[in-house]
């Protein structure tokens, strides 16, 4: 029986280690703030596409739910932070998202966030690009760094307009053996994203991708855009590999009060479970978010592209198989 050891090399732990004393060296040279926020909140997430573990606290509760929900990410609670002044900020700490498991995913996983107050999407991509470029210097190894908008990627590489086209054009373009049956426009994006495009990233090239369809703004902005409205948002790729996903933040807590009511939804007809929904952030929100743009960036994907790993298990001290 070989289950007690650890998933990972003792280099791989070491080179973690290293990875994270980089990270905070990189934000105390520029001041940002490093935080804590709790790992179990009274509210979930309720985007559609992740699943939340919920907990069931069996103590005295003198205020607020039994059921408690391990957190997804630090957005929010880090959200609140930002409106009660506390400035840039980042964390690096453990994530839980149930349902994902497998050679990229892990149900806990660490994902570094941080927020930048004043800057845009554009702006934070740049700093992102900075510090992998910094994490890459630990393994000797350099990437290029290119920039191009969701638009015209998928126009220079499929040669049809994301923004416009329609679905049947989409599932054209897909070409592939899988079941309509409930997908919507932005499932058939994705698939085209991650069958169709990504593989043809070059390996070494940090790409940043921008500017999505508004109908994934997510948590992002929505602006006018030339001929279309899009979703203030970036994704930065490594070869194939993503690695972050960034907004120049929605500020408004009203649309965000409507779209995590969509989020609901849609939820509903999936048949899915209903978390509930997170009125601390809606009241910072309302008291005042200062303009800001967040980014998240999975330190097991950074580490597995570092050391040119397939298996994220390859990288962590203990998979889902042996924790």
């Amino acid at each position: 029986m070989t289950d007690w050891q650890p998933s990972a090399s003792v280099d791989a732990l070491r080179l973690r280690a290293r990875l994270n004393a980089v990270v905070r060296a990189f934000f105390a040279e520029r001041d940002v703030l490093e935080v804590e926020t709790p790992l179990m909140s009274r509210a979930g997430n309720t985007d559609p596409n992740i699943a939340s573990f919920a907990l069931g606290f069996s103590g005295r509760v003198e205020d607020g739910p039994r059921t408690r929900w391990l957190r997804t990410s630090a957005e929010f609670p880090m959200k609140r932070l930002l409106a009660a002044g506390i400035g840039d900020c980042y964390e690096l700490g453990r994530v839980f998202r149930d349902g994902e498991a497998g050679g990229r995913h892990n149900p806990e996983f660490t994902m570094l966030e941080w927020y930048r107050i004043g800057r845009d999407h554009l702006q934070l991509a740049d700093e992102t690009v900075e510090l992998v470029q910094a994490a890459l210097a630990l393994v000797q190894r350099e990437a290029s760094v290119a920039r191009i908008t969701f638009r015209d990627l998928y126009r220079d590489t499929l040669g049809l307009d994301p923004m416009t086209a329609g679905i049947e054009v989409l599932q054209e373009a897909f070409d592939g053996d899988i079941d309509p049956a409930g997908l919507t426009r932005d499932d058939w994006l994705d698939l085209l994203m991650t069958h169709r495009i990504q593989s043809r990233f070059p390996p070494n090239q940090l790409l940043a991708v921008h500017d999505y369809p508004a109908s994934q703004c997510a948590l992002a902005r929505v602006v006018r855009r030339d001929d279309v409205d899009v979703a203030e948002r970036f994704e930065l790729y490594l070869g194939p590999l993503e690695l972050a996903n960034g907004y120049h933040e929605l500020v408004d807590a009203d649309e965000q009060h409507a779209r995590f009511q969509r989020d609901l939804g849609l939820r509903a007809t999936r048949g899915q479970m209903q978390p509930s929904m997170d009125a601390a952030l809606m009241d910072a929100m309302r008291a005042g978010l200062p303009a800001c743009a967040g980014v998240a960036l999975g330190i097991d994907r950074l580490l597995m592209a570092m050391r040119g790993s397939v298996c994220i298990d390859d990288v962590l001290a203990f998979g889902f198989n042996r924790a």
